[in-house]
């Protein structure tokens, strides 16, 4: 999405940032992983579909992708939970020391006649929310849901400047793409998200969030949350 395009999201564990060309290389790799591909409904690509994927995805307005950093030693979350990397921009260095451990997702479905004063918003719009930790060492951390606070701040206000809810106070950078030409924001009441029954700890993680299950897909073997704030 070109409204995120020159946004990087800092909290205390991670750092968002766009998902770019020299991303893709990485996430192919993590989509050779079959488990992976299950969790996250992905069919197997060349690594070249994914670098079209990856152009899509960049200018598509109803797709908003950061890829989550982490400090290159997953120790480092524990030891250093209230520092900062203090960063000056997307261009800064300190990014390209850091671990590139998953991604967070919104996907925009169906039509939307929004109110933004009101927050008024029609009933066929949803903003599924998807999150992948896709490298073992970094789970059970913490990062999932600082990552999914930043992300969700973020696409719920229009502003870098959310958290969602407001549990940490991030730093940002501001994206120089205008709002006013994206579909952000959305309503946090349009927010979705459907996992596996059998994912207990996502399920946990949504709902320290506020989601509630509100459907099971039985077909599927899947529930749907949503945000109940």
């Amino acid at each position: 999405m070109k409204a995120n395009e020159n946004t990087v999201l800092e909290g205390r564990k991670v750092v968002l940032v766009p998902y770019e060309k020299h991303h893709v290389p990485k996430y192919h790799e993590w989509m050779q992983n079959e488990e992976l591909r299950k969790l996250t409904a992905s069919e197997p690509l060349s690594l070249e579909e994914e670098f079209s994927m990856q152009e899509k995805w960049q200018i598509d307005e109803d797709k908003l992708t950061f890829i989550i950093l982490a400090p290159n030693h997953p120790h480092a979350t524990a030891e250093n939970d209230d520092a900062r990397l203090n960063l000056i921009g997307r261009s800064d260095p300190k990014l390209e020391s850091m671990a590139m451990i998953g991604d967070v997702n919104l996907f925009l479905k169906g039509s939307r006649r929004d109110n933004r004063e009101d927050g008024d918003v029609e009933d066929d719009f949803e903003a599924e929310v998807e999150i992948m930790i896709a490298e073992p060492d970094w789970r059970r951390k913490g990062l999932a849901i600082e990552a999914l606070q930043l992300m969700l701040g973020y696409a719920t206000t229009g502003s870098p400047s959310g958290a969602f809810p407001p549990l940490l106070e991030p730093k940002t950078q501001d994206t120089s793409h205008r709002l006013s030409e994206s579909p952000l924001p959305v309503s946090p009441r349009s927010l979705v998200t459907r996992i596996s029954e059998s994912n207990t700890p996502s399920i946990k993680l949504f709902q320290k969030l506020g989601f509630v299950i509100t459907r099971r897909v039985e077909v599927f073997r899947e529930v749907e949350m949503r945000y109940q704030g």
